[in-house]
């Protein structure tokens, strides 16, 4: 019901039940001074008809990318969600699901964790996945601690190329933690190897993104090598959707990967919710935060499925949790299951060979000079001839967004515009940005 529709009738019989006579007798034991002592103060009440037009109104009002071409990333992308994805997660058995807390009740929601776990460790060449966690920051939190705790080192580095908001998160946990937190700057958008393995030294993990928040490819392996050699673990914060065209972590040595799953089955949703994804190597299991979802026979030989790890503070005692955070996000990364199932290894291909040509295809159409010369993927940053901000707020009133300015997160960045491209937009749409860039640019 869209309302709880209550008549005199109603409230008589509720309160005859508790045995009162009136609301004011139910509230009696309220002392005065804290009592309102008037009727609220809201607008008269609406027709569904009339209530139906506001709410249209107030929606008119936001700008989407159904009416404004955007070429927005920074972390939150819009690729492709297929039809099927809302149609399965609106069946009852999984939009009304919560934590199964009685797992042999919950068999259908512990198979989708336990297939959502199989493809985000094919995926990233990793041994082992929990069942998403809260979103692509607090993972990068929660790799932390687990490398700490493996490693008995207090410190983690940090390359200046991971998404500002991962990079803040951390600093934030990290005080509880009990971690201090170096960063490594960037040449020429990408992270120098040697000055991150000097910087590693003594750390438990080192943090870097592929593609990097500029949209250049990182050098990873050699990060990856620099890492180890110091003896610190690597971390690599990925894009589920570059992973059919990049190398997958585990494939060039790291011990965790961990990132935003949005762009795997999200829409933007306003920036949230969506949800993060864990993976790493089997020595980290007993470690990891959330729960995993296990396969097992049951008492007459038949497939089951279990919870085998919970390691939330809910859970276990406080001091033995891995993790503070008590929910997950399992039905968007049902959402990202279902994408990936539906694209499969080559769809996936397909999509970042996509994304890829494009980004080639912005660089060379767009009138402004890439900020970084490093290959990309579906980012390209451009110089802007005035403040990028002011770029975007010229093109917003030609019906365009063309992307983020970076000097929101680095100093020296005030003219430096981040485009992305995803299989959403058109050879067509990159001529309109180029041309809208060319004239606001002018």
């Amino acid at each position: 019901m869209g309302y709880l529709s209550l008549t005199d009738a109603d409230r008589e019989a509720m309160l005859a039940a508790i045995g009162v006579s009136s609301v004011a007798e139910l509230f009696e034991q309220i002392p005065a001074g804290v009592r309102l002592g008037r009727e609220l103060d809201v607008p008269p009440a609406l027709s569904e008809l009339e209530l139906v037009s506001h709410l249209s109104e107030l929606a008119g009002r936001n700008a989407h990318t159904g009416v404004e071409l955007s070429f927005l990333g920074a972390g939150i992308y819009e690729h492709y969600v297929p039809a099927v994805v809302d149609v399965l997660l609106s069946r009852g058995e999984f939009l009304t699901a919560y934590t199964p807390y009685q797992p042999e009740m919950s068999q259908g929601v512990l198979q989708a964790i336990f297939e959502y776990q199989t493809v985000i460790c094919e995926l990233t060449g990793m041994d082992v996945s929990n069942a998403s966690g809260y979103d692509g920051t607090t993972v990068a939190a929660d790799a932390c601690f687990v490398a700490k705790h493996t490693s008995e080192r207090a410190k983690v580095v940090l390359a200046e190329t991971l998404n500002p908001q991962v990079r803040q998160v951390v600093k934030t946990y990290a005080r509880g933690f009990g971690l201090d937190v170096v960063e490594v700057g960037h040449r020429d958008g990408i992270t120098d190897a040697d000055e991150l393995g000097a910087a590693a030294a003594d750390a438990a993990a080192v943090i870097f993104q592929q593609p990097n928040f500029f949209g250049c490819l990182e050098p990873a392996v050699d990060l990856a090598a620099a890492a180890s050699e110091a003896g610190a673990h690597s971390i690599a914060h990925v894009d589920l959707m570059t992973l059919g065209v990049l190398e997958a972590p585990g494939e060039y040595g790291c011990a965790m990967a961990i990132g935003e799953g949005q762009s795997a089955g999200c829409p933007p949703l306003y920036g949230g919710p969506h949800y993060g994804f864990f993976a790493a190597r089997r020595e980290f299991i007993r470690r990891m935060p959330g729960r995993i979802v296990g396969e097992t026979v049951d008492a007459d030989g038949r497939r089951a499925y279990v919870l085998t790890l919970q390691t939330r503070e809910q859970h276990i005692r406080r001091e033995k949790a891995t993790s503070n955070i008590t929910t997950n996000q399992t039905l968007l990364a049902l959402a990202g299951l279902v994408t990936l199932s539906w694209l499969g290894p080559e769809g996936l291909r397909e999509v970042g060979a996509t994304c890829t040509a494009l980004a080639q295809y912005a660089r060379e159409r767009v009138p402004l000079e890439p900020a970084f010369e490093a290959a990309s993927f579906k980012e390209v940053a451009f110089r802007t001839p005035l403040p990028a901000r002011e770029v975007v707020r010229r093109a917003r009133e030609l019906g365009v967004h063309p992307g983020y300015a970076l000097g929101r997160d680095y100093e020296g960045m005030q003219d430096v515009l981040l485009v992305a491209v995803t299989e959403k937009r058109t050879p067509a749409d990159i001529d309109r940005l180029a041309d809208v860039l060319g004239e606001v640019c002018r």
